[in-house]
C-alpha cells in the first residue's frame, strides 16, 4: 500500500505486494518497487500542486484518504501495460482538475472512479468515508454488472446510467470524460479487438459529448487518438505530412499575421496571435469529403486572435480587432459566424470569419477574449468559474442541460423503450448546429439547426406540440414540417382535434420532439400490442409452438420488425396476416431439417457441406480463410453486405441474433455504431491468406473523357490482371466521365495493384473503392 501520511512531505511505506520472480532465460522486465514507489508519490504530488488554489480547509485531507484507500484498493492490480494500476486514477484526477478545471470533490470521486467497479467496496462505504456527493457521482460512474438479455446492449445501458446523472451532476459525465481519455492515451497496450470496440465507443458517445460541453481540447484529442487506433495509416501519413508542411505553414502564418499585430499594438490592447493546425482527424474528415489530396486542402489551419480586456469591453474589442483583419484581408460575407452577440448553446462565444490572403489562399481567423479562451478550452466547469460576471455563457447550457432532463424524464427507468433507442435520441443532439429563432413576443428560442416548425411547437410544450397542425412564420402560414432560418419569427396554430402521427417523425429533429411523439403514439398504440400479443399466442398454440423470447425475437427479424412490440403493433393493426405464421413454422423447419443434414454421414464430404451452406445462409463459407474469436478457430460466417469485406481488409466478427456470425471491415459504415453499443458481441477475425478466392469488390472511377477510354479501362482489367467483371456502368457528360465497376479480385493487394495500373491510363483522375 501506498499511505500518504502528510500532503506536502509524504513518505511511503511499502506493504504493495508484486510478484519479483521472474526467469532468467525470459525477457520478463524485473519490477523496481522503489522507482515505482517514488514514481507514484512523484504523481501524487504534482496533483495536489496543480489543485492548491482551488484547495479549502478539510479538502488536502480528503484528497489524501481518497488517495490512500484508492492504493489500498489497488494494491495488487497492474494494468495491461505492466504499470501500477494507481497510476490510472491519479491521472484521470490531474487530467479533471488541469485539462477540465475541477475542484476537490471532482478529484476526490476521480481517485475512487474504479474501486466500487474493481473491489468488495460498496457505494455505501464510500458514502460513509466521503459523503454524498463524492457516492453519487461514484455511482454514476460504476458499470452495471449482471447478466443481459441476449440482444440487448451492455454498453448502452451503461452510457444510459452515466447520461442520466447528468440532469442531477454534470462532474459524472466531466469524470468520465477525464477517465475515457487517459484510456484512450494508453491504448497500446490493448489487444486488438478492445481497441476497436474502445476507439468506436470513444467516437460515438464520448467525442460528442466532449463537443456539446465545450471541451474542444478533450473533443480534438479523443478524435485524434481515435483515427491514430483505427486508421493508423491514414493518421501517420496526415501527421508526417504536417510535420513536412510545418516550416512553409509558419512562414506564411507569419507573413499573414504581421500587419494584423502592427494594427493591434497601436490600440494598447494586451492581445496574443497564433496560427494553429486543425485537427489531423478533421483533416482526415475534410480529406474523406472532399476526395482531393493533401496538397490541394488549403484550410489547414486557423489564425486565432486572443485579447486580454475587462469583461464588459469584451464586445466592443472584438468587433475592432475584426475591423483591423478585414481592413489588410477581404472577407468571405458567407463565412462570418457571430456568436459573441448570440453565444452557442454549450456556451461558446467568440467571432469566426474567413479572409483572402495576399497568395490567394483562404485563411480563417477566430477572434476571442481569455475568458471566452478559457471556455472554449474546458467548456462547463470555466463557465461555472465565470458565473459570477455579467456573461451569458451559462444560459445556453443550462437550456441544454434542461433538455437533458426533459428527455430523462420521458425514459424513466421503468420505461422499456430500448437503452440504444434512448441513447441514439440523446446523441442525436450532440454535434448539432444551432438555429436561433423567435416568438411571437420576441422570446429567443435556440433549436437544432434543421428543426422544423413543429421542432418548434413542442419545444415550447408537449401539449402545443402535440396539437399542432400548422404555423405562422413571419406572418406566412407554412406546414408543420417547414424548416426554420435563424431569425424567422414562429407562431403555433393548434387544433384539439389534431393528433399526433407517425409521419411527424419524418421531419422533425430535435430529440424532444423524437421522444415526445414516439410516447404520444406509443399510448396511443399501446391496444394494438396488446391485441397483436394475443393475437400471436393464439395462432403459436394452434401451430404447437411454445410463445418464447427466442421464438419472439425470431418472428421479430422473420417479419422485419425492429422491436417485438412493433411486430405485435402490426399484427393487431393487421399489417401482418396472422396467418403468415404458419409459413414462417414451415421454413423454419425446412432450415432446421437441413443444418440437421450437416450432422449426417451423407454430408461429410467438404464439396457437398459448402454447396449446403450456401444455400442455408445466401454467402459464401470457407473456414480455411478466416480465423475467428480469442483462439482463432475455423467457423462459418458470412460477409456483411453493407461493406463487402475481402481478403486482407482489417475486419471483426460480428455475433447476430438469427444470423450466426457476420464479418465487417474495420471502416464499415456501421462499425462504430455496432462496436459502441454490442461491444460484447464484437470478436476476433482475421485473414489467414491460404487460398486464393475471389471476393467481389467495387470501384469507381473519374476522369476526363476520350474515345478509346472503356476499352483501355476493360483491357486493363480483363487482359492484363485476368480480372473478371460482374458490372460496368460508365456515365459521361460534358467531357467528364464516372464509371462503377464491380468485380472479383483476390485481395487488397490484388484489389491494390488493379487499382494502381487504372491510375495510369490516360484520361484517368482517380480511382476509389466503394461500397455497394
Amino acid at each position: 500500500m501506498i499511505n500518504v501520511t502528510e500532503p506536502a512531505d509524504s513518505t511511503v511505506t511499502d506493504t504493495l505486494t508484486v510478484a519479483e520472480s521472474v526467469r532468467p532465460d525470459t525477457n520478463t522486465p524485473i519490477i523496481d518497487l522503489e522507482q515505482e514507489r517514488q514514481e507514484i508519490l512523484k504523481r501524487y504530488r504534482r496533483l495536489l500542486r496543480e489543485a492548491k488554489p482551488l484547495l479549502k480547509d478539510n479538502d488536502a485531507k480528503l484528497i489524501k484518504k481518497a488517495f490512500n484507500t484508492s492504493a489500498e484498493a489497488h494494491k495488487n492490480m497492474r494494468r495491461r501495460s505492466g504499470e501500477p494500476y494507481i497510476y490510472h486514477p491519479l491521472a484521470v484526477a490531474q487530467i479533471a482538475v488541469e485539462e477540465i478545471g475541477l475542484g476537490p470533490t471532482s478529484i476526490v470521486a476521480a481517485l475512487l472512479h474504479d474501486v466500487v467497479e474493481d473491489t468488495d467496496t460498496t457505494i455505501a462505504d464510500i458514502d460513509r468515508a466521503f459523503g454524498p456527493k463524492v457516492a453519487r457521482i461514484i455511482d454514476g460512474l460504476t458499470k452495471i454488472s449482471g447478466i443481459f438479455e441476449y440482444g440487448t446492449s451492455q454498453q448502452a445501458e451503461n452510457f444510459r446510467k452515466m447520461l442520466l446523472t447528468l440532469s442531477d451532476d454534470v462532474r459524472v459525465i466531466l469524470i468520465k470524460l477525464a477517465d475515457r481519455l487517459h484510456n484512450m492515451r494508453t491504448l497500446e497496450s490493448m489487444p486488438r479487438d478492445k481497441q476497436l470496440k474502445i476507439a468506436a465507443e470513444t467516437i460515438y458517445i464520448y467525442a460528442p459529448l466532449a463537443h456539446r460541453l465545450g471541451l474542444y481540447a478533450i473533443k480534438s484529442e479523443l478524435e485524434d487518438l481515435y483515427l491514430k487506433h483505427v486508421e493508423p495509416e491514414a493518421y501517420k501519413d496526415i501527421a508526417k505530412k504536417l510535420r513536412e508542411t510545418k516550416v512553409a505553414r509558419d512562414r506564411f502564418i507569419a507573413r499573414f499575421i504581421e500587419p494584423i499585430e502592427t494594427d493591434l499594438a497601436d490600440t494598447n490592447i494586451n492581445y496574443v496571435v497564433k496560427g494553429r493546425p486543425k485537427s489531423i482527424y478533421s483533416i482526415w474528415n475534410k480529406l474523406s469529403k472532399s476526395k482531393k489530396p493533401f496538397e490541394e486542402i488549403y484550410d489547414l489551419f486557423a489564425v486565432r486572435i486572443v485579447l486580454d480586456v475587462p469583461p464588459e469591453e469584451e464586445k466592443a474589442a472584438c468587433w475592432r480587432a475584426y475591423s483591423i483583419v478585414t481592413d489588410h484581408y477581404k472577407p468571405n460575407p458567407d463565412r462570418l459566424k457571430d456568436w459573441i452577440s448570440t453565444p452557442r448553446a454549450n456556451g461558446y462565444e467568440s467571432l469566426h470569419t474567413t479572409v483572402m490572403s495576399k497568395s490567394g489562399q483562404w485563411v480563417e481567423v477566430q477572434i476571442r477574449t481569455e475568458r471566452m479562451n478559457e471556455i472554449a478550452e474546458k467548456g462547463y466547469a470555466a463557465h461555472w468559474k465565470y458565473k459570477g460576471n455579467e456573461t451569458r455563457t451559462g444560459a445556453g447550457i443550462e437550456a441544454w442541460i434542461s433538455q437533458v432532463r426533459d428527455l430523462i424524464e420521458s425514459a424513466s427507468s421503468g420505461d422499456k423503450k430500448a437503452a440504444i433507442e434512448f441513447v441514439d435520441d440523446f446523441r442525436s443532439n450532440l454535434y448539432s448546429e444551432e438555429v436561433f429563432v423567435f416568438t411571437p413576443k420576441g422570446d429567443l428560442k435556440v433549436l437544432q439547426r434543421g428543426a422544423t416548425a413543429l421542432d418548434f411547437a413542442f419545444d415550447i410544450h408537449t401539449q402545443i406540440g402535440a396539437r399542432c397542425m400548422a404555423a405562422k412564420v413571419n406572418n406566412t402560414l407554412v406546414p408543420l414540417s417547414h424548416v426554420l432560418q435563424n431569425g424567422d419569427q414562429v407562431e403555433v396554430i393548434t387544433s384539439n382535434r389534431q393528433k399526433p402521427s407517425e409521419d411527424w417523425l419524418r421531419f422533425v429533429v430535435t430529440s424532444k420532439a423524437k421522444t415526445k411523439i414516439k410516447d404520444l403514439i406509443k399510448e396511443d398504440n399501446k391496444r394494438y400490442v396488446t391485441d397483436g400479443r394475443e393475437l400471436v399466442a393464439k395462432r403459436l398454440r394452434i401451430l404447437r409452438m411454445e410463445m418464447s423470447n427466442e421464438i419472439i425475437n425470431q418472428l421479430r427479424a422473420y417479419f422485419g420488425s425492429k422491436t417485438t412490440d412493433d411486430f405485435f403493433y402490426r399484427i393487431g393493426k393487421g399489417h401482418i396476416d396472422v396467418a403468415e405464421l404458419k409459413k414462417f413454422k414451415a421454413d423454419k423447419e425446412a432450415k432446421e431439417n437441413r443444418v440437421n443434414k450437416l450432422n449426417s454421414d451423407a454430408y461429410q464430404d467438404g464439396k457437398a457441406l459448402v454447396k449446403e451452406l450456401k444455400k442455408i445462409h445466401g454467402e459464401r463459407v470457407d473456414a480455411d480463410v478466416l480465423l475467428i474469436g480469442e483462439d482463432m478457430d475455423r467457423i462459418d460466417y458470412t460477409l456483411s453486405k453493407c461493406c463487402n469485406p475481402i481478403s486482407g481488409d482489417d475486419v471483426f466478427g460480428f455475433v447476430t441474433i438469427n444470423d450466426g456470425i457476420k464479418i465487417h471491415r474495420v471502416t464499415c459504415p456501421n462499425a462504430v455504431e455496432l462496436m459502441s453499443n454490442h461491444g460484447n458481441r464484437i470478436i476476433k477475425a482475421k485473414w489467414t491468406s491460404q487460398k486464393e478466392l475471389a471476393f467481389l469488390a467495387g470501384l469507381r472511377i473519374t476522369g476526363t473523357d476520350r474515345v478509346g477510354l472503356v476499352n483501355d479501362v476493360t483491357r486493363v482489367i480483363s487482359n492484363e490482371l485476368h480480372i473478371n467483371m460482374r458490372s460496368v456502368t460508365i456515365d459521361s457528360k460534358d467531357g467528364v466521365f464516372e464509371g462503377n465497376i464491380r468485380l472479383y479480385v483476390q485481395d487488397t493487394s490484388h484489389l491494390e495493384t488493379l487499382m494502381g495500373k487504372l491510375e495510369r491510363v490516360p484520361g484517368v483522375y482517380e480511382v476509389i473503392r466503394f461500397d455497394f
